[in-house]
């Protein structure tokens, strides 16, 4: 068992018989009260976002879960088709549980979050970063500099990402796989 003293920023609980993940969570004190917990959770067995409050010091129920390091290998009609690391055994994932599903190619490195009580996948998820080749992009105008502009490029998986004016076809960016933005040119 846990308290709302183990609260923290990633940690999945059970709630009313669903997952969630604590997106962000704060303390309310005030001055004759007890203090009291709130946080935002984002579903994790369902596409459901909540506030919820708890009294300082009461039970919560965490979830153990797991990262392991997996494969993709490709992209069908089933879903994501990925292979575990250490046991090479194949499993598909569905797309709706895959995080940022346009930054994926062909072997490329991804963690899967497994609950361990039901050993049954959670969500897919990336490294902090990929580099990925721009396959297609506008050329920029010489001396529109000033503003940071910046223009659409697709990237080898056929994502479009907003990078700056200088970036060309043909170069690796660094693209940051939690929000999809670009970071900065890979030198090779």
């Amino acid at each position: 068992m846990a308290t709302t003293a183990d609260m923290r920023m990633g940690l999945i609980l059970k709630l009313d018989g669903s997952l969630y993940t604590v997106v962000e969570f704060g303390q309310n004190k005030t001055a004759r009260a007890a203090a009291k917990l709130w946080a935002k959770l984002k579903g994790v067995d369902n596409n459901r976002s909540i506030e919820h409050t708890w009294n300082s010091g009461d039970t919560i129920f965490p979830i153990r879960v797991e990262k392991r390091n997996y494969q993709f290998l490709y992209k069908d009609d089933m879903g994501f088709n990925l292979m575990d690391n250490n046991s090479f055994e194949q499993i598909v994932i569905a797309e709706s549980m895959i995080e940022h599903p346009e930054l994926y190619k062909d072997g490329q490195e991804c963690f899967v979050i497994v609950n361990t009580e039901t050993e049954l996948p959670m969500s897919v998820e990336l490294p902090p970063s990929v580099n990925l080749k721009v396959t297609y992009s506008e050329h920029g105008v010489k001396g529109d500099t000033a503003t940071r502009a910046m223009k659409a490029a697709t990237v080898e998986t056929g994502a479009t990402v907003q990078v700056p004016l200088f970036v060309n076809e043909g170069e690796l960016i660094k693209i940051d796989s939690k929000t999809g933005a670009y970071i900065e040119r890979v030198k090779s």
